[in-house]
């Protein structure tokens, strides 16, 4: 319950940013990802994964966003079978209006932890991720 209630506690400094442009936080997490590609660009299992999704539930909010506009669905040219996630334009703008005031956020968390205290969270939770992925 403590890890639950440390990610509510964390993102509810990010959720009022995210609803003022109407993004859930699921949508957010797929453009950031997909803007961190060289290509803009990734087939859903790869979106799934990157961006801890289930499979079912991403099916949904990819068509959501393709219908709001924020992202394209297409046929990779060298292999029909594979459906390529792209960021649009749209969705690109969102990124430099969002981006800086997500980081200004972590900055502040940052002011509050310490430099060397929020390290320390990340090497924690790195170890925890490592934990729990080995076999």
């Amino acid at each position: 319950m403590l890890l639950l209630e440390a990610r509510e506690t964390l993102m509810g400094m990010f959720r009022p940013i995210l609803k003022e442009f109407a993004l859930t936080e699921q949508q957010w997490r797929i453009v950031r990802v997909l803007d961190g590609e060289p290509a803009h660009a990734l087939e859903a299992g790869q979106i799934a994964r990157r961006c801890c999704i289930l499979s079912p539930s991403l099916t949904g909010v990819l068509e959501r966003m393709e219908r709001d506009g924020l992202i394209t669905r297409t046929r990779a040219q060298e292999d029909q079978r594979r459906l390529l996630v792209s960021l649009t334009p749209q969705s690109r703008k969102l990124v430099s209006e969002i981006g800086p005031r997500i980081d200004e956020q972590y900055r502040l968390l940052e002011a509050r932890f310490g430099a060397d205290g929020l390290d320390d969270i990340y090497r924690a939770l790195d170890r925890l991720i490592e934990l729990g992925n080995a076999p």
